[in-house]
């Protein structure tokens, strides 16, 4: 089994499949709820912008250039400003994910779709969906609400794209979930860049020339036998030397970060698959269903068999 790296591992269990809102463009006074219960929603501003009025009254503005990512499944609003969330105008609720939602501009009243207004604001939205459980240690990793500062080159691309899959043509709903996709990659990685220390160790390590060979080693075989010693050789540095810098960047020693990093990987493989126990052990790097079994319940609390029973 090979992870790749701990975003793409992590970002393979939320997709934008069949859930874009892929272009809005709207004239003051507006407000949009949103009610999908989706994980994370990605908003970009094209043109215009608005405020985020997120479900504890968090408020978040927003402007031409920003890509917002919010996190969470708890309804919230975009507005032109907040007092029309609470004002006498209707607001238009995005809901895609029910099985009688329509998601066309059409059925969205007053939003029109690739319109040429100066004056409007312009939007691409898109909703996530998640399959299993893989992604909630991305999401422990985020803020209820991110917001990433695109450039206007980025920006033209990006409405050019979303006006072409909203015309509906042949293959424009493919379009749109790749183009979100890429999107929310693109917008994730620059926050993680810009955040710094604030990032996730897993993501800092990458980033780290002595760390990342060791790091991308293991989250491509999780399954093979580990040790300090043999990280170490993959990073090119003594053990103790290893051992030291991973502890300071990553805030645990390296063999409690892989045991975690397996465990999780368990837990996801326990939820999302129909493998047997024992193959679940295989997979993160155990030889039999005892010992995998023992050093899950150690982590976890929980037997993998109750675990999955609890979950199911």
């Amino acid at each position: 089994m090979s992870c790749v790296d701990p975003l793409s591992s992590l970002l393979r269990g939320i997709r934008a499949e069949g859930s874009a809102v892929s272009h809005a463009v709207l004239t003051a006074p507006w407000a949009i709820r949103f009610a999908d219960d989706a994980p994370l929603t990605m908003i970009s501003v094209l043109r215009g912008g608005g405020t985020l009025v997120l479900s504890d009254g968090t408020e978040q503005v927003i402007g031409a250039g920003d890509t917002a990512v919010v996190s969470g499944t708890a309804p919230f609003h975009l507005a032109d400003r907040p007092a029309t969330v609470h004002g006498p105008h209707a607001a238009y609720e995005i809901a895609c994910f029910g099985t009688d939602a329509e998601c066309s501009g059409q059925d969205l009243g007053g939003i029109h779709w690739g319109a040429d207004s100066a004056e409007a604001t312009a939007l691409v939205v898109g909703a996530y969906r998640a399959s299993g459980h893989r992604h909630e240690r991305l999401l422990h990793s985020l803020p209820p609400v991110l917001v990433v500062q695109e450039d206007a080159e980025v920006c033209a691309w990006l409405e050019t794209a979303a006006a072409d899959a909203a015309r509906l043509s042949a293959g424009s709903q493919a379009l749109m979930d790749r183009l979100l996709d890429w999107a929310l990659v693109c917008t994730l990685r620059s926050w993680f860049d810009r955040a710094g220390a604030g990032a996730p160790g897993w993501y800092r390590g990458l980033a780290d020339p002595v760390l990342a060979p060791a790091l991308r080693a293991f989250h491509d075989r999780p399954a093979e036998t580990w040790t300090v010693a043999s990280l170490a050789a993959r990073a090119g540095v003594s053990r103790a030397l290893f051992a030291k810098r991973f502890t300071t960047l990553m805030g645990q020693p390296p063999l409690a970060y892989l045991t975690r990093c397996r465990m999780d990987e368990a837990e996801a493989l326990l939820t999302d698959t129909d493998l047997s126990i024992a193959q679940v052990g295989r997979s993160v790097g155990y030889a039999d269903a005892f010992g995998f079994s023992a050093a899950f319940k150690r982590h976890k609390g929980v037997s993998p068999r109750m675990f999955r029973a609890t979950a199911a």
